[in-house]
Order: structure tokens, then sequence, then C-alpha cells
């Protein structure tokens, strides 16, 4: 498939851009820095903005999808602003360029412990990271109210770290999954087997659905 890819050089864009294209897919990466990225069979590197919709649209036409692993600049001062800015313009960028399915890195903030009650919302959700999570949030309440896309959102489990690729994991809903231990986790490698995996067979069409060991 012909893949765009906003946000190839961050922490969950790089894994997803390295599975995409293990798995033979043509990838347009489009990030800030394109001089970042190697040179790679089926890797097309665009320099775009993602918060500009009417030039971001010009980068997606002619994909069969757009991927959006888009995370405000570290220095930003408002990151939730910033998360908002760049969902609705990746939005309307996606529509504008009349492409119908928009998958969306999501977040574990919004996946609920109990009916109701959001991980964002419990006390000890670290400050740092709440600002990004919200807007992330916002993200998928868009998605939610739009009316064209084919979209989906894949929200990670709580602990996302560097690990190993392999390929086994549970799939869930709206839900946090815990382990035999207690634990929800999932490695940044098997995240994004599961975004493409989403990609090349789609299951969750306009849904959000989420990842865990």
């Amino acid at each position: 498939m012909k893949v765009a890819l906003i946000g190839a050089t961050g922490f969950v864009g790089s894994r997803i851009l390295d599975e995409a294209l293990s798995r033979g897919h043509e990838v347009t990466a489009i990030v800030r820095r394109p001089e970042r990225l190697p040179a790679h069979i089926g890797l097309t590197a665009n320099k775009g903005d993602a918060l500009s919709a009417e030039a971001l649209a010009g980068l997606l036409a002619g994909h069969d999808a757009v991927i959006a692993a888009y995370n405000p600049d570290a220095d930003t001062a408002d990151k939730y602003e910033a998360m908002v800015a760049g969902a609705k313009a990746i939005i309307a960028a996606t529509k504008k360029a009349r492409i119908r399915r928009l998958l969306v890195v999501g977040g574990a903030g919004s996946l609920e412990l109990a009916p109701g009650q959001q991980v964002i919302e419990q006390p000890g959700f670290p400050e740092e990271w709440k600002a990004g999570a919200l807007g992330t949030r916002e993200f998928l309440y868009r998605l939610r109210e739009e009316p064209e896309l084919d979209w989906t959102f894949l929200s990670p489990a709580m602990m996302l770290a560097p690990g190993e690729r392999t390929g086994e994991f549970r799939l869930g809903g709206d839900q946090v999954m815990f382990d035999a231990e207690g634990q929800c986790r999932i490695s940044v490698e098997d995240y994004a087997v599961a975004m493409i995996d989403e990609l090349e067979e789609p299951s969750h069409s306009r849904q959000r659905f989420c990842v865990a060991y």
C-alpha cells in the first residue's frame, strides 16, 4: 500500500515506519526534519507541517491511507492546544486529500479502569503528561464526531517502552488490560505490529482499540 506517515521520526512513528517498510509498503514520511531519515527502498521523506491543513493535504494526496503519529515538539509551551490543533489539521487535510482511511496513534490516558473512570482522571496521573494526554483524548473525541472518514484510533498499554518485537499480544476495546502480574504494558515494536496489522486487515473501522500483553 501507499501510506503517508505523519511523525515518522518520533518515538512511536519511527517504529511504525520500520514495520511498514519491512512489510513492503511504500511510505511517505512527513516530518519536520527529513534529513534525519536514512535512504531506504520504498521510503520518500518530505518536510511537512502537521498544523497546516492546506500544505499537509498536498503531501497526503494519492495515498491509500494516512497514519498519524503526530506529537508536538518537546519544548511546546501548550501541548494540549498543539495536540488539538494538530488533530484538527490532520482530519481536515485527510479529507481534503480525498483519503478515507486515517489511523491514529492514540494514548492510554483515555482508556477506562472501570466504566466512566479514565486513567487520566485518576489521582497520581503524572502532571507532566497530562496536557498531551488530554489533547490526544480530544483527538479521539473529534474522530468520533467525524462523519466521513474511515478512522481507527489505537491506544497502547499504560506502559509503552522500547523492547522486543514478538508479534504476540492481546487486543481490546476501551478498557485497560492487565496481564497475570497486574501490569499493563506493550513494547513500541509490538504496538507498531498491531498498527500495521490494522492497516493491512482492517477490523476496527470507526473504533478505538487497544493493545497490551
